[in-house]
């Protein structure tokens, strides 16, 4: 597909209305202001902030925590460095910790799925010290990868420095923050993400109920997890998924359990109702040849290296026009993933998403001929360009 037909393509899938009338900007009420002391709501899709009120404000997170921890798990799972039923020796330390338990026994051997589900529904802090011991050694050690996968997911406002959300001065997060940790959960392990969503689960005899009270009120509610301790108030970062858009709210700070599920219902509530969201283009299609200079081919394949999706209040997405650009003289070799060009999406005059293309696939430089004959093309084409 040469540029030309690539234009008219993408005009066809995002067609620019000429009326004027057509941009008009639509009324649209403003978002709830929430009885929290912080608060986000995200499109998971697209990771497009719908909503914030002191998003980026540093606050503690209490148990909220836990979705890194519960992450992390995950994480080394999927590599391969811990099994979901590799036993864990309960230590002293984790069966010792306060707050909220999943009543593990000192000396008891658990397995890491048990834990992991301890730590998600129970919100168990001595499953969270075990789980964390078993993982790095030590709480310390488990901080330390907290912060470092904390700087690998670009969470800027965060710090962690226990795998529970216990208290403590140098231990924080924000509302933004959780909603990127809650978008790597659902889009990275979907399998275990599904645990979110359970509203109970029965250990030693005690069967617990998951905190979050909208997994019982909203069916299409399915996570994430509940936080409360007395300096943080009652915090919670839930997802729900309607007419296949999901969304993420987040908020910090509420007075009391219903407070936080009726905060975060109407954040959920105005996004759906009000937002729209459509992914244009997926990673890894074609949507353009690009002309090459002495390469072993003369065209190299662009796409996206991320799904091109677009969260908009509802009826401007029809509104929208997109263009591509490649760069000048596209000389081999060329490595797969180099950027090539650009795409820009515009709702009027205004530029409200851009993305790189990259190549698809690599061209090596072509044979000596090829390199002589394309250098002399090139001479000339400067001269006359």
């Amino acid at each position: 597909m040469n540029i030309t037909t690539f234009a008219k393509r993408l005009c066809l899938l995002v067609p620019l209305l000429l009326s004027p009338a057509a941009f008009a900007v639509e009324m649209m009420p403003s978002p709830p202001q929430l009885a929290a002391k912080a608060y986000v709501l995200m499109d998971a899709s697209s990771g497009n902030v719908l909503v914030e009120n002191n998003g980026d404000q540093r606050l503690p997170p209490a148990s909220l925590t836990k979705l890194m921890t519960a992450y992390i798990a995950t994480l080394e799972i999927r590599r391969g460095q811990i099994g979901e039923n590799d036993p864990v020796t309960v230590s002293e330390n984790a069966w010792r910790t306060g707050g909220s338990r999943m009543f593990i026994k000192v000396g008891s051997q658990v397995t890491v799925s048990d834990l992991l589900h301890g730590i998600i529904i129970q919100s168990g802090n001595d499953a969270s010290v075990a789980v964390a011991e078993h993982i790095a050694g030590s709480e310390d050690a488990f901080a330390d990868l907290m912060n470092k996968t904390v700087a690998d997911l670009g969470m800027t406002n965060t710090h962690f420095m226990n795998p529970t959300g216990l208290p403590h001065p140098e231990h924080y997060s924000s509302a933004h923050d959780m909603a990127v940790l809650a978008r790597a959960i659902i889009h990275e392990d979907p399998a275990h993400y599904a645990i979110y969503s359970q509203k109970e689960f029965f250990w030693n005899g005690i069967k617990q109920p998951n905190r979050n009270l909208l997994l019982w009120r909203d069916k299409t509610v399915d996570g994430l997890k509940t936080g409360h301790t007395d300096e943080a108030g009652y915090c919670m970062v839930s997802s729900a998924v309607r007419d296949g858009m999901r969304l993420i709210a987040v908020v910090f700070g509420t007075n009391s359990e219903v407070a936080r599920a009726a905060e975060t219902q109407k954040l959920l509530t105005y996004g759906f109702r009000f937002f729209e969201t459509q992914t244009f283009y997926q990673k890894g299609a074609e949507l353009a040849q690009a002309p090459v200079w002495k390469g072993s081919t003369n065209q190299v394949k662009a796409g996206l290296a991320e799904d091109l999706t677009m969260t908009l209040p509802k009826g401007q997405l029809k509104k929208l026009a997109a263009s591509m650009t490649m760069n000048p003289q596209l000389v081999a070799p060329i490595a797969k993933g180099d950027v090539i060009g650009k795409v820009e999406v515009k709702l009027e005059d205004k530029v409200v998403h851009s993305a790189d293309l990259i190549a698809l696939d690599g061209v090596e430089e072509g044979g000596i001929f090829r390199r002589m004959w394309d250098s002399i093309r090139l001479f000339f084409y400067g001269l006359f360009n």
